[in-house]
């Protein structure tokens, strides 16, 4: 069963709300390695293998996911990867550009992914927290190289039970909600012999990732850079009308505070 907003206001009307043909579909921030861009779009690739027949699930890579429990819902979080259940795989035919829980009946994603890079973002504290406050089942922690330094494991997935998550136990994590558990895997792919995310069967046996070809990861690659440059380009536009409606909000300040020293009331003029 998926869990809801937890914080919706049944008074909120989404009309109200700005729909994803205005929102920007991620954020400006660049990945900080093409791992966190890689690794995500190959458990894409195996679900849509592993789910060919199914159109009630989404997984996005690198996208906005804009909801209500913040204090502006403009503002999004933007994992690595999430999966969404009972959702349409492809929303009224056509690819999303940003996931808006009101245009998905209030649909949380079911599973969350954050990779930790360099620096820290906050995978431990301040997402995770954002992340329960939002209802999302399981959230799934990928730390391959810096997992001593934050004192965790490499992999870590919790779940949400009676609004706190708890770290699971065993590799290969199941998800009985999901049907399928996620865990680590050797495979080279390309050439490389590499440590990789997959999905397992209740087995305990990886679902062994489809033939991915280099151009099709290049054009994913392309995909979520022009997605990069869109979401910056709408950010220096809304920047942009900002301060031209300042400078405008000066200008007729300067003009009143002009006729006022004249003895004149600017409210009453003809």
């Amino acid at each position: 069963m998926l869990s809801v907003d937890p914080q919706l206001n049944p008074q909120l009307n989404p009309q109200l709300l700005p729909s994803t043909e205005e929102l920007p579909c991620s954020d400006d921030t660049p990945v900080d390695n093409e791992d966190q861009n890689l690794l995500p779009n190959l458990l894409l690739f195996a679900l849509a293998s592993l789910w060919a027949d199914r159109q009630d699930w989404y997984f996005g890579v690198d996208m906005a996911v804009y909801h209500t429990t913040g204090e502006n819902p403009r503002i999004p979080v933007v994992p690595d990867g999430f999966l969404s259940l009972n959702v349409e795989r492809k929303k009224g035919g056509k690819s999303r550009r940003s996931y808006a829980l009101w245009e998905e009946n209030w649909m949380v994603p079911t599973l969350v992914l954050e990779m930790v890079s360099h620096k820290p973002g906050g995978e431990y504290g301040d997402k995770m927290a954002l992340y329960g406050r939002l209802g999302v089942l399981y959230y799934a922690i990928y730390n391959p190289e810096f997992w001593r330094r934050d004192r965790h494991r490499p992999l870590e997935v919790y779940k949400l039970i009676q609004g706190q998550y708890a770290l699971q136990g065993g590799e290969p994590y199941w998800m009985p909600e999901v049907g399928l558990g996620l865990g680590r895997h050797q495979q080279t792919l390309w050439g490389i012999d590499q440590e990789l995310l997959a999905w397992f069967d209740d087995q305990g046996q990886p679902q062994v990732l489809p033939e991915v070809t280099r151009q099709q990861w290049l054009w994913e690659r392309q995909r979520a850079d022009t997605a990069q440059g869109q979401a910056q380009q709408e950010r220096q536009r809304a920047d942009t009308a900002q301060s031209q409606a300042q400078q405008e909000r000066q200008r007729a300040d300067r003009l009143a505070d002009y006729i006022r020293s004249l003895g004149l009331d600017p409210n009453q003029l003809p």
